[in-house]
């Protein structure tokens, strides 16, 4: 007898809701466990073109680590779409400024750059601390 390949479907997955605490956690450690998560890879039934993943919820985003030297050298770049508007923050002051974006965009680079990238993650969320009243 021959066994088969199991395929989760759309519909059949249990999703959970998982908390992770950033506090004194380097970024990119902590980075590659959530993107690991929201793509289902922790579970039995992973199926790659499918979202098997979980629900994430990341607290202290404020109080993520950086190693080396990547608060003065590590540079961020958006563009406006305008000529010349081409705009480059450090990871330090993106960190002071808005710290739950500097955990997106990390996730978001460990994700795969197809489709499915934003729909995996709307499934991402996090706030700076823990304040109920930031959730």
């Amino acid at each position: 007898m021959q066994q088969k390949t199991y395929l989760a479907k759309k519909g059949e997955v249990k999703r959970n809701w998982v908390v992770v605490d950033l506090a004194d956690q380097v970024l990119g450690r902590v980075a590659t466990r959530i993107a690991n998560t929201l793509r289902g890879k922790t579970k039995v039934a992973y199926t790659p073109h499918e979202d098997t993943g979980d629900f994430v919820i990341a607290l202290n985003a404020a109080k993520i680590r950086l190693t080396g030297k990547k608060l003065t050298d590590k540079k961020y770049y958006r563009h406006s779409g305008f000529k010349g508007g081409i705009k480059e923050e450090t990871a330090g002051h993106l960190l002071q400024r808005k710290p739950e974006e500097v955990i997106r965009l990390a996730v978001r680079g460990m994700l795969p750059k197809n489709k499915m990238q934003k729909h995996l993650l709307k499934k991402f969320q996090s706030c700076a601390s823990t304040a109920p009243s930031a959730l």
